[in-house]
């Protein structure tokens, strides 16, 4: 007698970055704009030697999906950076999210930007029921587990990082206000300036050399100097500049 096969069960289909919502009605409100302008400078000056910018995803507040179980859990770092993925969803779409079970490469740096509200969860000092959702701590050491976890209170200008090693986040010694992060050939560290208009200590990112990586406005700024500087000198040659 000819035996079928038993049933097999039916495969959840786990939802895709279309799928999952990209903002919550109950989420509190919008960033402030500390917030904005620090995750904006960020942005500008993050640049990797080791990875194309085209294989490089830099995001602020977008939602990050984490948890195949749970698929609607995430957590929203305010800035965060992934290497070795496209820039954009199946290299068309800019992201609504970013869903590790798609893409199955975590993020290699968070920053976090400290506010009353947020401190306690954002430092690991929170306790949950075990029906919640875990932390933010524990979703970027023990599930995710970022190698960089970057902290900083713009009420007191502290900064604090924490490495992960041998899975646990240890925290980095900033008696210089710096981290170097080598298989990036990256660092960011503390940086007294003026960006858009406001003049304060800011987060950014420097280079091999130890010089702050350059937003749009500066690279502008340097070339109009290097061609006031060259015309300075053709005209001490007698040739007019505009002339040529």
């Amino acid at each position: 007698m000819y035996q079928k096969d038993p049933p097999q069960p039916a495969k959840v289909a786990l939802p895709t970055m279309y799928d999952l919502p990209s903002e919550y009605p109950e989420d509190s409100g919008l960033p402030d704009e500390f917030h904005i302008l620090q995750s904006q400078l960020l942005r500008e000056t993050f640049s990797t030697p080791n990875y194309p910018a085209d294989k490089v995803l830099v995001a602020t507040d977008l939602n990050l999906y984490y948890d195949t179980h749970n698929p609607l859990w995430y957590k929203r770092p305010d800035w965060f950076a992934v290497v070795g993925v496209s820039r954009l969803y199946e290299q068309r779409d800019l992201r609504l999210s970013y869903v590790i079970w798609q893409e199955s490469v975590a993020p290699f740096v968070v920053v976090e930007l400290l506010s009353p509200g947020t401190e306690k969860e954002d430092l690991g000092k929170t306790l949950r029921e075990v029906s919640q959702p875990p932390t933010k701590w524990e979703v970027y050491e023990r599930i995710l587990r970022i190698p960089y976890y970057i902290v900083f209170d713009r009420y007191t200008d502290k900064l604090q990082a924490f490495q992960l090693v041998a899975d646990i986040y240890h925290p980095i010694d900033l008696s210089t206000p710096q981290i170097w992060m080598p298989s990036l050939q990256v660092g960011l560290g503390l940086w007294q300036g003026t960006y858009q208009g406001i003049e304060r200590l800011w987060l950014r990112w420097y280079d091999t050399d130890g010089n702050w990586i350059p937003t749009a406005v500066e690279l502008l700024a340097q070339e109009n100097q290097r061609a006031e500087k060259l015309a300075a000198k053709l005209k001490e040659l007698g040739i007019d500049p505009n002339q040529l």
